[in-house]
Order: structure tokens, then sequence, then C-alpha cells
């Protein structure tokens, strides 16, 4: 972490771990995601004020709700136990519509990308659907790039 992190926030990007929160100021990191919400009770006291807790793995409508109060800087839909993309834009139009607190959708494919950016996530994650994306990464996130700015530009 000590290594990557200098390279990570000189691009203006947040270097954000998935889990060890424990690590997370030791090794200059930005903060970290948190799976669950126990996982993210346990350790957000050790990341705020200083540091982002944003949090995933979200079972139910009430989890992210007590996550944005016990001071969640994002919340992540999609990302465990993947619901149908309709029942996932469901989820984040809900969100968007009622909170502040950004939200994250998870994208598994790329053709998911606009959709999940209409129904108004802040950010998109796409994992394998680009990193896994048999083209090749830059090829991958080019057509997601260009997915997503379609719809910024028809809106």
């Amino acid at each position: 972490v000590k290594a990557i992190a200098p390279t990570v926030q000189k691009a203006d990007a947040a270097l954000i771990l998935d889990g060890h929160a424990g690590i997370v100021a030791r090794g200059g990191a930005d903060g970290a995601h948190l799976t669950g919400l126990a996982a993210f009770e346990d350790n957000v006291g050790s990341l705020k004020p200083d540091r982002i807790a944003g949090i995933g793995g979200l079972e139910t409508r009430h989890d992210p709700m007590v996550a944005a109060e016990t001071g969640a800087d994002y919340v992540m839909f999609g990302d465990n136990a993947r619901p149908s993309l309709e029942a996932l834009i469901d989820r984040v139009s809900w969100w968007a519509q009622v909170f502040e607190i950004p939200c994250v959708a998870y994208a598994t494919a790329l053709d998911e990308i606009a959709k999940l950016a209409d129904a108004g996530a802040d950010f998109i994650a796409v994992g394998d659907a680009v990193f896994a994306d048999p083209r090749g990464v830059a090829v991958a996130a080019a057509d997601a790039g260009s997915r997503l700015s379609v719809t910024e530009t028809a809106s």
C-alpha cells in the first residue's frame, strides 16, 4: 500500500482498500471499502473522520440507511449476492431519489453501465466487465467510457 499510494494519489484518485481498514492510515491509503453492515460498524470508527469509509454487501434497504446514519461516505449496490439488473436499477433509483450520500452501482457487463447511470448511480464499478474482457482492459475501458458519454450527452 505504501508503494502504490503516492502513484494513485498523484493521479487525483483515491486509494480505497477492499477491507483491511486496520492498515489504511499506516499504509497511506485514503479509505476502506467494507463488506456488510457488521464489518462497517466494527471499522468506521477507526477510519472517520480522516479517511473514507464505504460499504457494500448490503442485503436489505435498511442496511444502507443504517450505514449512512453511521457515517458512510458512499454505499455500493450489486457487489454481493447480485440481484437481477432490474432489482439493482430499482435500488439505485430509490437511493438516488431519497439520499444525498453517493451511490456506487456494480456493473457486471458493459451494457449495464448506461442503465445504472440513468438510474442515478453517482459512480459505476466495473470489475470483470472491464478487467476480464477478452479485448483487453484498454479497449474495454474505452468502450465503457463511450457508453457513459452517450448517456451523459443525451441527458
